[in-house]
């Protein structure tokens, strides 16, 4: 990794946990390779970035502001200088400061964690490539959740495997957080 990489840990946030509004299958472990993933990147003197999303429209029922749900989690709390940026929309480029920071910081690459897989990491992603940013995503520090279609019930797992799928190769790597740090950093 060179020192234009920078860690974008997305939605890491009290309601995915168990006891929250929205627990995810696997968030536990995710977290635990997000945090490795960002004691790398400390370690390497490497941007952090954390996004927070915050329920902006009506009916939401997590995410709310001013509730310990929509905290950060302790696994991955910001030390002081780390940005943390505030978003509304599952794209974390949508309507916040994200890309002027990126480009602040002179970053040219991005590595993804966080939730929910087949949301807010898929929109990001897919941002972050088409914004012109090299991706990676560490796929062992991401979770989802399990998800209907129709009369189908679509297990996590295979949400999961799905949508890092669809993001290897066009828009990003995907790569596990052993890999990651192994390899591009």
């Amino acid at each position: 990794m060179d020192h234009t990489t920078a860690l974008i840990l997305v939605d890491i946030q009290n309601d995915y946990f168990p006891g929250g509004k929205m627990p995810l299958e696997d968030i536990d472990a995710a977290s635990v390779n997000a945090s490795r993933l960002l004691s790398r990147f400390r370690e390497k003197r490497r941007p952090v970035f954390h996004i927070r999303h915050l329920a902006a429209h009506p009916g939401a029922t997590f995410f709310l502001p001013d509730t310990p749900g929509s905290d950060i989690h302790p696994s991955i709390a910001p030390m002081a200088g780390e940005a943390v940026i505030v978003k509304h929309f599952p794209n974390s480029f949508r309507e916040t400061s994200l890309l002027d920071q990126l480009k602040g910081a002179d970053v040219a690459s991005v590595a993804v964690c966080g939730a929910m897989s087949h949301m807010c990491i898929d929109a990001s992603v897919r941002a972050a490539c088409d914004l012109g940013f090299q991706c990676l995503v560490a796929h062992d520090a991401c979770a989802t959740r399990m998800l209907a279609f129709g009369q189908e019930a679509v297990p996590a797992v295979k949400v999961q495997a799905a949508f890092m799928a669809a993001l290897s190769g066009a828009y990003a790597q995907v790569l596990s957080t052993e890999e990651l740090i192994r390899n591009a950093t």
